[in-house]
């Protein structure tokens, strides 16, 4: 029994531990199919909508490549400027247009909450992209993936989430999906940009052992993996703000020379200047690995949402 057919995934919190576990695995099964074959014809006939209101890279083409491995179709809301969102059209009324066409809907939106909004309006399921600075459930399950192939499991890893904890919603889901696992976190943040105490609390209520400290030098000898963030410029309120941290944390050869040895290094990208690119040859630089990965994982989202399996 697929216990995600017809479902929205919205935020890590609304799936349980199986649910993640059905999707790691239906992600590695579909890898592996890959392997040997360009395209899996699953969902020949079923049409996926991106609807981004906010710029992406990653998130939009992995989806939009995801669908078309599975030999599905896909329509696109790339630049919301051409959409008739540009009009002062609704969200509700958005996707209850857009489910004439399509049959999911994989959404980016720069309010938090919006995602939920257009799951109550929808018929046909919506899978968030990412919301605000609040939620990015799919960028949290690619993680969690990455985190099992480059380390061979998830329990009984030391995690260090680095960077802007406070508006990035990267850390703030993959926190909430950790606090599944028998893990250890490490917050390494300023105490202006720390983590929001929505997640802390989940995490205390979970059971998960966790620490913040400004001390980037401690948490790369102590870290398994070092999950590096920028400092989301988009987010602050003026550009004094983000002036004062950017470049706050920086992770170069030196540095990595001084970690845990063979440390695991992820960033959910794009990167400014958080990660020299003379750290790119590093065997543990994950960072692209873990694009990749997102196909795989979106590519389980869409065929079990869709119930085609």
């Amino acid at each position: 029994m697929n216990p995600l057919a017809g479902r929205d995934v919205l935020a890590i919190p609304e799936l349980s531990r199986s649910d993640i576990d059905l999707v790691l695995a239906t992600a590695a099964s579909f890898e592996q199919q890959l392997q040997g074959q360009r395209t899996i014809p699953l969902l020949d006939g079923y049409i996926l909508c991106t609807l981004f209101y906010e710029p992406s890279t990653r998130t939009r083409l992995s989806f939009e490549a995801a669908m078309h491995r599975l030999q599905g179709r896909v329509i696109s809301v790339a630049e919301i400027t051409s959409s008739s969102v540009a009009k002062g059209e609704s969200i509700d009324d958005t996707v209850r247009t857009i489910e004439q066409y399509a049959d999911v809907i994989a959404m980016r939106h720069n309010e938090a909450g919006a995602a939920h909004i257009a799951a109550e309006a929808a018929s046909i399921p919506v899978i968030n992209g990412g919301d605000g600075s609040r939620n990015h459930p799919t960028q949290a399950l690619l993680d969690l993936y990455t985190i099992q192939k480059e380390r061979g499991a998830i329990d009984g890893q030391v995690i260090a989430l680095v960077g802007d904890l406070k508006y990035g919603r990267t850390t703030h889901s993959l926190a909430e999906a950790l606090a599944r696992f028998r893990v250890e976190i490490l917050m390494v943040s300023p105490p202006e940009l720390s983590m929001p105490d929505h997640v802390t609390g989940a995490l205390r209520q979970a059971g998960v052992a966790f620490e913040q400290t400004a001390d980037i030098e401690e948490a790369v000898r102590r870290a398994d993996v070092m999950y590096v963030t920028r400092i989301q410029r988009e987010r602050f309120p003026t550009p004094a703000e983000y002036d004062r941290f950017r470049g706050v944390f920086h992770i170069d050869p030196p540095l990595v020379e001084r970690s845990k040895p063979g440390v695991t290094i992820m960033h959910p990208l794009p990167r400014v200047d958080e990660i020299s690119h003379e750290v790119d040859s590093y065997a543990g630089a994950a960072y692209f690995r873990q694009a990749r990965n997102g196909v795989y994982v979106r590519m389980a989202l869409l065929a079990l949402v869709l119930g085609a399996i």
